[in-house]
């Protein structure tokens, strides 16, 4: 669960055959195990070495995320790290040698620790349990490393600068340079390190811009505006005179624009007619690059700031560029490649010469790509003519003389957006032949502010209804059995779930909650102390448990209307999950099985809120798709 706007969840040897004859209008597909889809890789991060001849990326091909580094001339892959317990995620090279820095937590607890790896020797950054640590950048001579900790208070992130000379010490001592007393965090430094930039949220639609100034001590509010404005900092101009910055003031969507830090006066650099979701300028300010959030999916623009010309990156088959990193040469781009029927792959590009080169092949060679579906961006009118975004997957076989079962798919949230990235539980459940319909429900990210905030102090109303106005969607298409649609999500949208099983029990055949919340009242109590700088702005969307906004939040908490469950549900847990507690999962099991309805419960001890090792992905994912055959395409004998 993340609030919205403010913060900001992953196959096995033989192909298998059909078993029955496919409708002879459609071409004979394979149908895959959900192993096959689990011998794919996951791969992120991206970031060259100081020489720009490798690059450090976090893969999960062994089974768990770890550490490799990959040779831009040769494309060899090598492991830095070899965890078997817990994922290692490799943040950075230090900007002028191999060693790097790289993260971990303990099963998901979200306590991170920051380490360094010298020569396969590595060495803790930040000693001590129970404290959060959190990698900021490196500093702009390249001399230090800046980082969030709350070891001082557990409520706050305040920022410690480590030289690198000093993590050859024994134990290497940080230097507080910004002390967080009020939840004002730090986003960006300026590079002589003078200046701050700082974000105060206040609701989910509104929060303050400040600027710290470290030889004075003062601390200036540069966002004085009237009514709701949201304000995203992003970088500091080389010559520190300026702020650029995200913004929404005066329009719908959100834009960049840059502060002039000696007049005050701010200017828009580039606006859209989407929200612009990040922005900042390659090492020695020759590109600006862009990234906008377009109908689900990213668009990266490069622009050369001399002379505003933009920059024409190649067209790549079947994906679109979803991340771009810069080398420190300015020569070469890393380029992260994003399409809904493969795992995210990594290219390098060089400015100089135009050449391409693809580093990763993450899709199962098992698995024919020409069988898999992309998602198709669709919309429809909800109960009150709203339209509503989805993206849809059909299953390839389905027609109106062979119609399939669907799922309503709800994401994460509040807040969160369904977008057109690959997720192998879905194209897994597709080719096993349920069509998808993933709906950005009223309050969804990415459709402007207005749609953005229509569901404060109103979930498990309105958004719920939009998801269900999504079996008609489905039913339209003539392909869908309209008696077998049921409805699965994650986190806020495994919430959804239980809101549609207890406050419509006849809209949904059956439901599938993964890691979701049930008990609004205990949640919104027992959020990790870390989030307390924007813990009254989630208060402010979702409603105050210590108000009378308590009233609401029991009449929206499925625990206490479990009575009124009826369809078979699934509940997916992690033991470990500091954001919705195994209790919630444990009560709402308990009570469903109260009323003799089928309920599947899994518990994973060494997962928090979400899956990182591969085997519980295939141990929790296959077992939905086995609940589903059972009780939505109902293959097996439903018990009674």
């Amino acid at each position: 669960m993340t609030l919205k706007s403010s913060i900001p969840a992953i196959l096995l040897l033989v192909l298998l055959l059909p078993t029955c004859t496919p409708p002879k209008d459609k071409p004979e597909l394979a149908t895959y195990t959900i192993e096959q889809f689990y011998k794919n890789i996951n791969i992120g991060g991206g970031s060259f070495s100081g020489n720009e001849t490798k690059l450090l990326v976090n893969s999960n091909q062994s089974g768990i995320y770890n550490t490799y580094e990959i040779d831009l001339e040769s494309g060899e892959t090598k492991p830095l790290t070899h965890s078997e317990e817990e994922s290692y995620f490799g943040i950075s090279y230090f900007p002028n040698d191999d060693r790097f820095i790289y993260s971990f937590d303990e099963g998901g607890n979200e306590q991170f620790k920051l380490f360094l790896m010298n020569n396969g020797i590595s060495k803790d950054l930040t000693p001590g349990d129970s404290i959060r640590n959190l990698f900021f950048d490196w500093s702009r001579d390249q001399q230090s490393l800046f980082y969030f900790s709350n070891k001082r208070n557990p409520r706050y992130m305040d920022v410690y600068e480590l030289p690198i000379s000093s993590m050859d010490d024994e134990i290497p001592i940080g230097e507080l340079i910004y002390q967080n007393d009020e939840g004002i965090d730090v986003s960006n430094i300026s590079p002589n390190k003078r200046f701050f930039a700082l974000v105060k949220t206040i609701t989910n639609a509104d929060n303050k811009m400040y600027l710290y100034d470290s030889q004075s001590g003062e601390t200036k509010d540069i966002s004085e505006h009237k009514g709701d404005v949201q304000y995203n900092p992003q970088f500091f101009s080389l010559d520190n005179r300026y702020l650029y910055y995200l913004t929404n003031k005066d329009a719908e969507f959100t834009y960049l624009a840059k502060l002039d830090l000696e007049t005050g006066v701010s200017e828009t650099i580039y606006s859209d007619s989407w929200d612009v979701w990040y922005g900042y300028h390659s090492w020695n300010d020759k590109y600006r690059v862009i990234g906008i959030n377009e109908d689900a999916q990213t668009r990266v623009r490069i622009f050369e700031i001399e002379n505003g010309n933009e920059i024409n990156l190649p067209e790549i088959d079947g994906g679109s560029i979803s991340s771009v990193q810069i080398s420190k040469s300015e020569k070469l781009a890393r380029l992260t490649v994003s399409t809904s029927t493969s795992p995210s792959n990594i290219y390098v590009y060089s400015f100089e010469t135009g050449d391409l080169k693809k580093l990763t092949n993450t899709l199962n060679p098992e698995i024919n790509p020409d069988h898999l579906v992309e998602g198709k961006v669709v919309r429809y009118n909800s109960f009150d003519g709203l339209e509503i975004p989805a993206v849809y997957y059909q299953p390839k076989n389905a027609s109106k003389d062979h119609q399939v079962p669907a799922l309503v798919w709800v994401h994460g949230g509040p807040g969160g957006q369904s977008r057109l990235n690959y997720f192998a539980l879905i194209q897994f459940l597709v080719n096993q032949g349920y069509a998808i319909l993933a709906v950005n429900n009223r309050g969804s990210s990415g459709y402007g502010k207005t749609f953005n905030h229509m569901d404060d102090l109103n979930h498990g109303d309105k958004d719920l209804k939009d998801c269900i106005a999504g079996k008609d969607f489905l039913t339209a298409t003539g392909v869908i059995d309209a008696d077998k649609i049921g409805i699965i999500g994650g986190s806020y949208g495994g919430y959804m779930v239980m809101a549609a099983m207890t406050f419509e029990p006849e809209a949904f055949k059956v439901g599938v909650n993964i890691f979701g919340v049930t008990n609004w009242l205990r949640t919104l109590k027992s959020i990790p102390p870390h989030w307390e700088s924007f813990k009254e702005g989630l208060y402010k969307e979702m409603g105050d448990p210590y108000s009378a906004d308590s009233v609401r939040l029991y009449q929206i908490s499925p625990l206490f209307h479990a009575k009124q469950v009826t369809k078979p549900l699934m509940v997916l847990q992690g033991a470990n999950d500091i954001r919705v507690l195994q209790v919630e999962s444990d009560e709402i099991v308990a009570a469903v099985k109260e009323n003799g309805v089928p309920v599947e419960y899994i518990i994973f001890d060494d997962e928090g809120h979400g899956f990182r090792k591969k085997e519980n992905e295939i141990e929790g994912y296959g077992k939905i798709g086995v609940f589903l055959d059972k009780y939505l395409k109902q293959e097996q004998p439903v018990d009674t």
